[in-house]
């Protein structure tokens, strides 16, 4: 597989994890104003009814994602849209290699993508902790820009795209593990109490 279509992949993955609205609409403006040339197979995300579709749903998501309560429930529904949304992509990214390749492009960008999209729901748990709205609002704010600009990055700088997509998976990992073990021992010294 081409560096550039692992740029892409992993750079895509990682962004449809956290926002794959975004990601989409992001890959279909580029294409459709000439600052990229998407592969033939992604092409269609530049098409007025899935860009119409992707940016309708990212305004949903945006506004979603402001309300403590409501992002929660839009984390665990996204749970089973944005890993397998990820992996279509990567399928669709990497048209013109083997069958093999293909499997295994959309294995790890479904893999990347439920990494970030399991690094974000669990910082959102505890960012939304706080009884304030505004480090939830720059949270989700910080997410979109960042899965923007991941997307932007993966179609015009692969390489760098690579090493974020990784240097963030591994990242997101270790966060959602951090976070897993202070949520026990809360959970451990409230039983004892």
């Amino acid at each position: 597989m081409p560096t550039s279509a692992l740029g892409l992949v992993l750079g895509t993955a990682f962004a449809a994890g956290l926002n794959v609205y975004a990601t989409v609409a992001t890959l279909g403006l580029l294409h459709r104003f000439g600052a990229i040339v998407l592969p033939e197979s992604l092409r269609p995300l530049a098409h007025p009814v899935i860009l119409g579709l992707a940016l309708l749903l990212y305004v949903v998501e945006f506004f979603a994602d402001k309300i403590p309560a409501i992002d929660h429930l839009w984390d665990v529904v996204h749970t089973f849209i944005r890993p397998p949304a990820a992996a279509i992509l990567a399928f669709a990214a990497v048209a013109d290699v083997g069958e093999p390749w293909r499997l295994g492009a959309a294995l790890l960008a479904g893999t990347v993508a439920l990494a970030s999209h399991g690094g974000k729901a669990t910082t959102r748990v505890a960012v939304n902790a706080s009884p304030e709205p505004f480090s939830t609002w720059a949270v989700s704010l910080g997410e979109d820009a960042l899965a923007i600009a991941l997307t932007w990055l993966a179609a015009t700088h692969p390489v760098l795209a690579i090493g974020l997509a990784v240097v963030l998976t591994i990242a997101a990992v270790w966060v959602v593990v951090l976070l897993i073990q202070m949520a026990r021992r809360v959970i451990g010294r409230l039983r004892v109490a």
